[in-house]
């Protein structure tokens, strides 16, 4: 594992630099749910002092991505039906208040174009290559409102959609198809400032994805 230097980087930028390994470690299941995280463990895994380790691991707390109880160590939590449902419907409130603005104005964000064409290039059937550009179409969308607190709202959420799929084996949802044809009328309603279509689009994309989930930890 590299080591990131206090010193060499400054207090800030160290705790931002574990911060984001640990979240990419998180997220692609590394870590797994229930695994402890110690102050002790993140400083010597990354050579860092005590109080950047123990600052990373706050920033995951606050973020949703670790979970800390009183007297106990911070951790991966465990996911289960209910904050799954919770999730993709925060998802799908945001993302609908996104589509009606910018159905108003038929705004069609190009890099949600673009994210879409990669999911149109893969060949048809499930692929677990579809879920990046699948979350950047959607990111897109978000992006597109020009508001970074919108922005750093929705991500927070994603990470937690993230950290669902990351928990469940065997987590393909649906064809790289249906993905990419779903995202087209999404954007085909926006151009055309129909915004409550696109929301009924999104709604039946995101809950799709949502009980496949629900059904693959129940599954385990």
């Amino acid at each position: 594992m590299t080591t990131t230097s206090d010193a060499a980087l400054g207090i800030v930028g160290v705790v931002d630099a574990v911060t984001a390994q640990l979240r990419t470690r998180i997220l692609s299941g590394e870590i797994r749910a229930g695994a402890p995280l110690t102050e002790s463990a993140v400083s010597q895994t990354y050579g860092v002092a005590r109080p950047s380790a123990k600052a990373a691991i706050e920033q995951l707390v606050a973020s949703g991505l670790l979970v800390r109880t009183a007297h106990r160590s911070a951790r991966v939590g465990a996911i289960d039906p209910d904050a799954v449902r919770d999730v993709y419907r925060t998802r799908a409130r945001l993302e609908s208040a996104a589509l009606r603005e910018l159905a108003a104005t038929r705004t069609v964000p190009q890099p949600a174009v673009e994210a879409n064409a990669e999911i149109l290039a893969m060949p048809p059937g499930p692929d677990a290559g579809t879920v990046d550009p699948d979350l950047r179409f959607h990111t897109a969308l978000i992006d597109a409102l020009g508001s970074d607190r919108t922005g750093r709202m929705y991500r927070s959420v994603l990470d937690e959609a993230r950290l669902c799929m990351a928990q469940v084996q065997g987590r393909r949802l649906l064809d790289a198809g249906v993905i990419a044809a779903q995202h087209a009328e999404i954007l085909e309603a926006v151009a055309a400032g129909a915004g409550e279509r696109a929301v009924e689009v999104l709604h039946h994309h995101l809950s799709s994805a949502e009980e496949r989930l629900v059904e693959a930890i129940r599954a385990e």
